[in-house]
């Protein structure tokens, strides 16, 4: 190699790790950059500072609140469950097979990530109501009502979560070797053994990753479940709800409960912190 380049080879590697540091960074992408964390950064430290923290135990362990934690958390966890029966098989589907109209399938199963929620509430009420598509036959041959009920509540959950759970698992399918899953066939074992005994265990942190993150969709869920479960506290009244109506009679419940679902978001953030270094290194 000549000294040319050698040079050539060096002088983007120290130039790389100058625009690393903080002082090599242009001013004209460092002020938009602090500006931007200050703008994602500001309400989270305001709800900190007003935060009644003298009361705070208080607000928390009152009737109202815990019987909204609680709902919240039975209800996001339920939906998790329902993504996770409909949802994994869902990605393999999408991932492992080919069919015709298969890139529309996956894109009406990502559309709830862009739907508004409150649509979705109307999606699930004109469908699954009273007098819905499906929810007229489920009333009238099994007495089911779903709408303005807990199961509403789990019902709207899953709705906007599941994508969540298909897009993680679809994508850590696309990258696992299908032909562990052709080795197992060769060897006697049916597609679904294959897939339970050999797929499932390789995609597993995906099949986690991806419920996290249907879990803490569902948990801050607002607009879809107002809209098809209504308000009705100890029932259908989750955290969200109950801030949303806490603030206009109550502040610092509001601001309490606020604090729970911020807890529980960085939380969720902590957990998948590892999977995303991962993935990006």
């Amino acid at each position: 190699m000549t000294e040319v380049d050698r040079a050539r080879t060096v002088v983007p590697e120290s130039g790389a790790r100058r625009a690393r540091a903080l002082g090599g960074v242009p001013l004209p992408l460092l002020l938009p950059a602090l500006v931007g964390l200050a703008f994602l950064l500001l309400p989270l430290l305001a709800l900190l500072i007003r935060a009644p923290w003298r009361s705070l135990p208080q607000q928390l362990t009152s009737a109202e609140v815990w019987q909204a934690l609680q709902l919240s958390l039975v209800s996001a966890t339920a939906a998790t469950a329902v993504s996770l029966v409909l949802g994994v098989p869902l990605a393999w589907l999408l991932a492992r097979t080919d069919f015709p109209g298969r890139g529309l399938v996956r894109a009406l199963v990502t559309l709830p990530l862009v739907l508004p929620p409150v649509v979705g509430g109307v999606a699930l009420l004109l469908a699954l109501g009273r007098g819905g598509v499906v929810g007229q036959w489920l009333d009238a041959w099994f007495g089911i009502t779903l709408p303005f009920t807990t199961a509403g509540v789990v019902v709207a959950e899953a709705f906007v979560a599941m994508p969540f759970l298909v897009i993680s698992v679809e994508g850590t399918l696309r990258a696992a070797d299908p032909r562990y899953e052709e080795a197992a066939t060769t060897l006697g074992a049916s597609r679904f053994t294959a897939f339970r005994r050999v797929t499932l265990p390789l995609i597993a942190p995906g099949i986690a990753a991806g419920a996290v993150l249907a879990w803490a969709r569902a948990l801050g869920e607002f607009g879809a479940t107002i809209t098809f479960a209504g308000n009705f506290p100890g029932r259908t009244q989750t955290m969200p709800l109950a801030v949303y109506l806490a603030l206009q009679n109550d502040p610092a419940a509001a601001i309490a409960l606020s604090l729970v679902l911020l807890t529980v978001s960085i939380a969720v953030l902590a957990g998948l912190r590892d999977r995303w270094m991962t993935a990006s290194t």
